[in-house]
């Protein structure tokens, strides 16, 4: 499956809702996949419930006409959360000086999982500081990548459950 072209066939839906699809995931799964659709809004107001609701309802119904997973799917519309994953370059410029995780499609220097601080984006290049040193790639290296919360900057003493401050809405499909 193409989430790439999944993602720009949604966003003129999301984007008369005043919503943004940051990127999509699918999970297969056994018998039944599931569709992970990540949204945002512009500016500085939170991704709401009503907004999950609302844009599942789009989505749902453009997936229903276009049809293009086979089988039974779960879509599930979710709000970035404070552990937000980045799907672009663009994305990781928006966090420069942040911690980020990032999981490699292939090992480099023998790594395939790295941490460290977003320094600079220069089109599809990232460059992090990893381990005190700087660490060049390319966004279609990268198989998946995460914000890393700052837990005390957030007020919190412990670490809180996982999935805290996002907001999600879960639809199943059958086809």
């Amino acid at each position: 499956m193409d989430v790439q072209a999944l993602a720009q066939r949604v966003a003129p839906a999301l984007d008369e809702l005043g919503l943004e699809c940051l990127g999509i995931e699918w999970v297969p799964g056994r018998g039944e996949g599931l569709l992970r659709l990540y949204i945002d809004r512009e500016g500085e107001q939170p991704v709401t419930v009503d907004d999950c609701e609302a844009a599942s309802r789009e989505v749902s119904a453009l997936l229903d006409v276009d049809d293009p997973i086979a089988g039974h799917y779960v879509l599930e519309v979710s709000s970035p959360g404070i552990d937000r994953p980045l799907f672009n370059a663009g994305q990781f410029a928006r966090f420069i000086g942040e911690e980020a995780k990032v999981t490699l499609k292939l090992p480099r220097d023998g790594r395939r999982r790295l941490r460290g601080c977003i320094v600079e984006v220069e089109g599809e290049r990232i460059r992090m500081e990893v381990d005190g040193a700087a660490f060049d790639l390319r966004h279609d290296e990268i198989e998946s990548a995460r914000l890393v919360p700052d837990w005390e900057s957030l007020g919190y003493t412990s670490r809180p459950k996982p999935g805290k401050g996002a907001s999600k809405n879960t639809h199943k499909h059958k086809h």
